[in-house]
């Protein structure tokens, strides 16, 4: 399946840090009492610079400076400790043989911490691109066509596995198709309808053999 490219989010997608990245909210904002689904259900995906703006409006409150750097700080704590791999995600890379790489919106250091910590580096390698370091951050398309061309793709050639809506948005308009991964058990208020929707990662390598025989056919 040489003839595809594989462009993978990370949170929540590949590894479950979704909770521990919304913990650490809690953890430094005792005046926060929503529970911990609701703010993963709230801000998946999103960008921490309007996560931040969303809670400052919504505590009426002002973060200092300083506040992303102990955010930082602190997800970087409850990873060491306590991140995993997503069900099945390592069975299913060992499996998928065409290219692939990371697009991630968090910065460098995370996702490269987030990869050692889980044991999922090696699958990798340097092929890790962050909106950080690209100035594109989802639903923008900018990041996911970077990572394409970087990878030597176009981007009718990318499937984009996901597990947010505004992954799914972005990917769409890259021109990229998407693949929607919706965990069993998951809550989610996202709209799921007319897009290839899984529960389970052991269903996406013949997802992407499917894909991969479509965009062989149409060369």
């Amino acid at each position: 399946m040489n003839n595809i490219c594989v462009i993978f989010d990370l949170d929540g997608t590949l590894v479950d840090s979704e909770g521990l990245c919304n913990q650490a909210f809690l953890d430094l904002l005792p005046q926060l009492h929503d529970s911990l689904e609701t703010l993963t259900e709230r801000y998946r995906g999103q960008k921490l610079s309007s996560i931040l703006i969303d809670l400052e409006n919504r505590l009426g409150l002002n973060l200092n400076d300083s506040f992303e750097q102990h955010y930082r700080q602190r997800v970087e704590e409850l990873f060491a400790h306590d991140l995993n791999p997503m069900p099945g995600v390592l069975k299913m890379l060992e499996s998928i043989n065409s290219p692939k790489c990371i697009a991630s919106s968090g910065p460098l250091p995370k996702i490269r911490q987030a990869l050692e910590v889980s044991g999922l580096a090696a699958y990798f390698g340097d092929n890790l691109f962050s909106s950080y370091e690209i100035g594109s951050w989802k639903p923008d398309p900018g990041l996911f066509k970077y990572a394409a061309h970087a990878m030597g793709f176009v981007p009718s050639q990318c499937a984009v596995i996901e597990d947010s809506d505004v992954g799914i948005k972005a990917a769409i308009t890259a021109g990229m198709t998407p693949l929607y991964y919706v965990p069993t058990g998951v809550t989610t208020s996202y709209q799921t309808a007319g897009h290839v929707v899984f529960d389970d990662m052991s269903q996406l390598p013949p997802l992407l053999a499917q894909f991969a025989n479509k965009t062989q056919f149409n060369r």
